[in-house]
């Protein structure tokens, strides 16, 4: 069995970050992750800067990075013009991104879920007029901080109608951490009667310790990629008791622990979490960064 691991912190990360990172820092630290093994990178986002200003440099980031033989740096684009943005900077992989939740989607992006979905559909037709590949996200698929429980066939609509839009890979999100073993089970177990396990993700973050749990319980179902945040970093501005991503370091040595590849070295991993950390002045929640901090 081998894992695609998708790193999100230096978007997801740090776009929460109040004081403004230096674009030099952020391409140091996505370039450390790269040199760590990780293959997918989300690097920025072409979000209104005002919305989260942490990432008004994305153009200046994706200028600063080299290319890699191997290596997708991609970026969230929230509609038409930050696609345009995007296409600009030279982006060959962009990232969508609405929610299980009508309060939370119009919370986040001030629409609801069938006009983001609207929204979208040019961003489609130019990522597939200019070659470019399309990830979905689909927030708040187990737990809503506005809504409460989310309902499992709410989840495979939305990410059946991405997959329909020409996404290649849907990440389900539970985005305020709090879902359980038996929640992927019922939810991500639903939506793979829809779609099939090669086209999902799964997206965790650890506000109540079960990010590790959850993506056990996603292996047992046969998800084989998943996202994380290097020395966890990360928590979504609009969504309230969301803590840190789970953290990429526990992620891989679990994976290394159960024999499963997935061709991330995990003391290099942290050793770009620390750089991160220096520059943040504090230290960072992962377990395992933590831990190799000796």
């Amino acid at each position: 069995m081998k894992v695609k691991v998708v790193e999100v912190g230096p978007r997801d990360g740090l776009q929460n970050e109040p004081e403004s990172i230096a674009s030099q820092d952020k391409i140091k630290f996505i370039e450390a992750l790269a040199d760590a093994g990780l293959r997918e990178i989300e690097a920025s986002s072409f979000v209104n800067p005002k919305r989260i200003p942490q990432l008004a440099d994305a153009a200046e980031v994706f200028a600063g990075l080299k290319p890699r033989q191997g290596v997708a740096y991609s970026a969230l684009v929230p509609n038409m013009k930050g696609m345009e943005r995007a296409l600009a900077c030279g982006v060959r992989r962009v990232a969508v991104f609405t929610a299980a939740s009508e309060t939370f989607t119009q919370r986040n992006i001030g629409m609801s879920i069938g006009e983001s979905l609207d929204a979208f559909r040019p961003v489609m037709e130019a990522a597939q007029a200019h070659g470019v590949s399309v990830r979905g996200y689909v927030s708040t698929c187990f737990v809503c901080p506005y809504e409460g429980e989310i309902s499992a066939e709410n989840v495979v609509r939305v990410a059946s109608d991405l997959h329909a839009l020409g996404c290649d890979e849907i990440s389900l999100g539970d985005t305020i951490g709090a879902a359980a073993p038996t929640d992927v089970q019922r939810t991500v177990g639903m939506v793979l009667s829809a779609l099939p396990a090669k086209k999902i993700a799964l997206h965790f973050h650890d506000t109540y310790g079960t990010a590790l749990a959850n993506v056990y319980a996603g292996l047992q179902l046969g998800i084989t990629t998943f996202d994380s945040s290097a020395g966890g970093l990360g928590g979504c501005p609009y969504a309230p008791g969301a803590s840190g991503n789970l953290a990429t370091e526990d992620l891989v040595y679990l994976l290394q622990r159960m024999g499963i590849e997935c061709g991330v070295d995990l003391g290099k991993v942290a050793e770009a979490s620390s750089g991160i950390a220096r520059i943040l002045g504090r230290d960072l929640p992962g377990k395992q960064w933590k831990r190799l901090q000796g």
